[in-house]
């Protein structure tokens, strides 16, 4: 299949210019922000312990750590900082290894889904091709993603992964296309050198109940729904990537939890991939100057996005 066509000019070049402008004053205040509403939950929580302060800690920590795989994803492109070493560090160290994941690795796969979205060659096919489910299927995914069983799967994916690399037997494992054998161990010993700090701090509970519940479950929950936000029950015409993607309007809560850090506005990433994330809503405003607006796929929320996505029997 041929490659999703990038030769029409949406923008005027300049225009288009501006907004793909890095700016590291940028990179650090979101990647501050980022782990500054971590750690605010957290001390929510272990200022004022009980169940609805954990409850609110983990819906947010958890959606907070989708915002740092959606930052990673911003390194992963050369973007999120002016200064190219700064997205290799900031991506590796403070947003993938910690949620689990490798920036070369994803880079290389992610990279591959631009070129052929939507289409047989796409590695993140699967993720919207099971779609439009069952209302009882949709039911069913987003259990298993809340109550850890998508996270304990995925994790143990990882494990074996590692264990591959230590004896030497297998380079990869089906279903785990953006984990290579070579870059399992990078999160591995980062998380284990964050529950050592926590547990020479005398709180080796707080990675477990404020990092790791989270990442295992409001985390896996929230990424599937993003997931399904962007491709699912959307254009398979490669020339086409007004409608290969979608765009969702994310009120409030939607943005705190689910579309954290302009995430919603998927079609414009893929007009434009090198558009970092904090000019995405000036570029959608251009897009819609410029008569796009009923061209793109778009969606009026994340539940009404759901809604589609479980519309099958």
């Amino acid at each position: 299949m041929a490659s999703v066509n990038t030769k029409i000019q949406y923008l005027p070049k300049s225009e288009v210019k501006e907004l793909s402008e890095r700016s590291d004053l940028w990179g650090w205040w979101l990647t501050l922000h980022c782990w500054g509403v971590i750690i605010a939950a957290g001390a929510l929580f272990v200022l004022f312990p009980n169940v609805l302060t954990y409850l609110i800690a983990i819906a947010i920590i958890g959606g907070r750590q989708l915002g740092m795989a959606i930052l990673m994803h911003e390194t992963a492109h050369g973007i999120l900082f002016k200064t190219p070493v700064l997205n290799k560090i900031i991506g590796q160290y403070f947003f993938a290894y910690p949620i689990g994941l490798e920036l070369g690795a994803y880079r290389t796969y992610h990279l591959k889904h631009h070129k052929y979205v939507q289409q047989a060659e796409d590695p993140d096919l699967g993720l919207s091709a099971a779609f439009p489910t069952t209302r009882m299927s949709m039911v069913r995914k987003l259990l298993r993603d809340i109550t850890g069983l998508t996270g304990i799967k995925l994790r143990g994916g990882q494990l074996l992964l590692l264990l591959a690399k230590i004896f030497g037997k297998g380079k990869s494992i089906k279903g785990y296309q953006a984990i290579d054998v070579k870059t399992v161990i990078g999160p591995y010993l980062v998380n284990g050198l964050m529950l050592a700090a926590f547990w020479l701090a005398g709180y080796w509970w707080v990675y477990v109940a404020l990092w790791l519940v989270p990442l295992l479950t409001v985390f896996q929950l929230v990424l599937r729904i993003r997931n399904i936000a962007e491709h699912a029950e959307t254009g398979h015409t490669p020339d086409n990537p007004l409608t290969t993607a979608r765009t969702t309007h994310a009120n409030f809560l939607a943005r705190v939890f689910v579309a954290p850090y302009w995430v919603n506005y998927h079609v414009e990433h893929h007009l434009y991939m090198y558009v970092p994330c904090f000019r995405f809503k000036k570029f959608h405003a251009a897009l819609q100057r410029e008569g796009y607006g009923d061209k793109m796929e778009t969606k009026p929320s994340y539940w009404a996005v759901l809604k589609l996505a479980a519309s099958a029997g």
